[in-house]
C-alpha cells in the first residue's frame, strides 16, 4: 500500500469480497456533499466497489449499476441523507446533465458517487475523491485514490487508518 504523494493511495484488493469490504471502509467516512469517482475500464470493478460504499454508508437497498437510469437514490434510516449513485457511461458530455438535474445531486444533500466521471469531468467540481481502478489479473484490482482538496485527502487519510492502521 504505497503512499505515492500527499493525497494519494494505492492500494490492490484481491477478490470481489475485498472490493466490497474497501467500499464499505469508504462509505462509512462519507459525509453529505462529498464527491467520488470512480474511473476505470469496463469490469474493472467500479459497480462492486460503490455497492460496497452503499453499504458501509447504510443505504436501506443494495447498490446495482444505474447504467439504464443513469442515477439512483438510496436512503438510510438514521437521518434525512440521500446517496447518489450516477453511471456516466451513456453520457456525451455535461450538456447532458441538464435532464438529470445535476446541480441539485450536488447541492449537498448526501454523498454523490460517480461512475465513468471522465464522461462529465468539465462539470465537476474541482474538489474531490477519483479513483481509478485497474484490472491486474481476472480477481485482482488496484486502485490509486487521489483527493484534490483539504477534505479529500482528509478523508484519504481517515480511510488508510481505519483500513490499514497506519
Amino acid at each position: 500500500m504505497p503512499i505515492l504523494k500527499e493525497g494519494q493511495l494505492d492500494v490492490i484488493s484481491h477478490s470481489v469480497e475485498q472490493t466490497q469490504r474497501l467500499g464499505a471502509r469508504l462509505g462509512g467516512l462519507l459525509q453529505a456533499g462529498d464527491v467520488i469517482c470512480l474511473s476505470g475500464d469496463m469490469g474493472a470493478g467500479k459497480t462492486v466497489f460503490a455497492a460496497g460504499i452503499g453499504r458501509g454508508w447504510g443505504a436501506q437497498t443494495p447498490l446495482t449499476s444505474p447504467t439504464f437510469n443513469l442515477v439512483h437514490e438510496h436512503t438510510r434510516p438514521t437521518d434525512s441523507q440521500r446517496l447518489y449513485h450516477l453511471d456516466c457511461y451513456r453520457l456525451k458530455g455535461p450538456a447532458d446533465l441538464d435532464a438529470l438535474d445535476f446541480d441539485d445531486i450536488l447541492s449537498g444533500r448526501g454523498p454523490v458517487i460517480l461512475e465513468w466521471p471522465e464522461h462529465i469531468e468539465p462539470a465537476l467540481p474541482r474538489c474531490r475523491l477519483w479513483i481509478e481502478l485497474r484490472v491486474l489479473e481476472p480477481t485482482r484490482r488496484n486502485f490509486i485514490f487521489e483527493g484534490v482538496g483539504k477534505r479529500y485527502e482528509e478523508l484519504i487519510t481517515a480511510f488508510r487508518e481505519q483500513t490499514f492502521g497506519i
